[in-house]
């Protein structure tokens, strides 16, 4: 006979599901509930405890209560009573010492999350390569997702997922480099396939392009790139990455698809570095940029426009919490990257400000052109776009100082 306990386990990466000794838990309520909000946050610091006044704050910071101590009893109770609903025994699970709210409960409780954050932190003190690489990919097969997408406008919650989500990439980059060298292609393209899954505006098809190019398998790559060409084009208005493309002529050289386009200039003039996207710039070169193309337009007249991206919160107002604008900055430099030409330069012009130069293109263009930023920057948190906002000028306008952008 087996002394092994029942053990709740908790997937927070890619939606919330909680089971208990193998058997689903149903709750009647909505995730977005007071007190289902409690107990993913109860769950989710079961290691540490949470303090009240960071409890109170996760739950009702937004909200102006007269008296929040009295709303977090009601929630506590409320949640007491979901949990004997789903079937869960009865016990005192709210355990509250010198000020801590700590979860508290009869079972052993495992929560993907924080597994994900142990297994990340050995393989981070592993120096031995190859048990690292387990680590590592027993980490990427945790992962399944954003973390508690059903809580995506809470400011805790987006931390978080920003970085499980930069954990994860980073893990699975360096998995899928030791694979290929190993060369277990096979492997290299279920991992990609998982990321393409969860992120397929974050061109790990390339990866997977590069993966089925290594095996001869030119056709299931053009396949890939086609794709992921009509993805883009469809659902961002925006073509594949250099990167892709070059990948697409290698792919037709070598199977003589489209011969047309191999009579390409190679590699010589081409950059060092490969960079796909717009081109990252300090602000101090970007001023040179800017002043060198404000030059050349007074002789040949071509548009020229300034666009300023800032991001709010949500009202209009900047944004003070700097966690949070930290996340949501680094996630807009990664969007502004991916959504311009790699003809366009930007640069960020403050903590939440970022200077785009757009050559050759209208005013009316720049509208689509910020359209086109909000949605590839709520690709996967739809409400985020309500945090951008934009103003453009031409390089014309800011010359003659009728513009509130000022690069002097």
């Amino acid at each position: 006979m087996s002394d092994k306990k029942p053990v709740l386990k908790v997937h927070m990466l890619g939606g919330l599901s909680l089971s208990y000794d193998e058997t689903p838990i149903a709750f009647r309520k909505n995730t977005a509930t007071k007190a289902m909000k409690l107990l993913q946050i109860l769950l989710y610091t079961k290691e540490t405890g949470i303090a009240r006044t960071d409890l109170l704050d996760a739950l009702y910071g937004r909200e102006d209560l007269a008296d929040m101590s009295n709303n977090l009893r009601v929630t506590s109770h409320r949640l007491k009573k979901i949990l004997g609903d789903a079937g869960f025994p009865e016990y005192d699970y709210i355990l509250i010492k010198h000020g801590i709210y700590h979860w508290n409960s009869p079972m052993e409780v495992w929560v993907d999350a924080l597994e994900f954050d142990k297994i990340m932190e050995q393989a981070n003190q592993e120096r031995e390569q190859e048990k690292r690489m387990e680590l590592l990919e027993e980490a990427c097969s945790l992962y399944k997702g954003e973390f508690l997408p059903g809580l995506s406008g809470e400011d805790w919650v987006l931390i978080a997922s920003v970085q499980y989500k930069r954990k994860y990439m980073e893990a699975l980059q360096e998995l899928c480099e030791y694979k290929k060298q190993q060369r277990e292609y096979e492997r290299v393209l279920e991992l990609c396939n998982a990321a393409v899954e969860m992120y397929p505006f974050d061109e790990w098809q390339a990866v997977k392009i590069d993966i089925l190019m290594a095996m001869n398998r030119y056709k299931e790559a053009i396949e890939v790139y086609e794709d992921t060409a009509k993805l883009y084009f469809e659902e961002l208005g925006i073509s594949p990455s250099e990167r892709m493309m070059e990948q697409f002529k290698d792919m037709s050289e070598k199977i003589s698809y489209k011969p047309q386009v191999i009579t390409e200039i190679k590699s010589g003039l081409k950059e060092e570095e490969e960079r796909d996207g717009a081109f990252y710039c300090s602000l101090p070169s970007f001023r040179d940029s800017y002043r060198l193309v404000s030059r050349i337009i007074e002789r040949n007249g071509q548009s020229v426009y300034l666009m300023l991206v800032s991001i709010t919160d949500g009202k209009g107002h900047p944004l003070e919490n700097k966690k949070r604008l930290s996340a949501l900055s680094e996630e807009l430099y990664d969007t502004i990257m991916h959504s311009l030409r790699r003809g366009d330069s930007f640069t960020q012009y403050s903590p939440s400000q970022f200077l785009i130069l757009l050559v050759g293109t209208s005013k009316e263009n720049c509208q689509m052109i910020f359209e086109r930023i909000a949605r590839y920057y709520s690709r996967e948190h739809k409400t985020w776009s309500q945090y951008l906002e934009y103003y453009v000028s031409s390089v014309a306008d800011v010359e003659k100082n009728n513009s509130k952008i000022s690069l002097k």
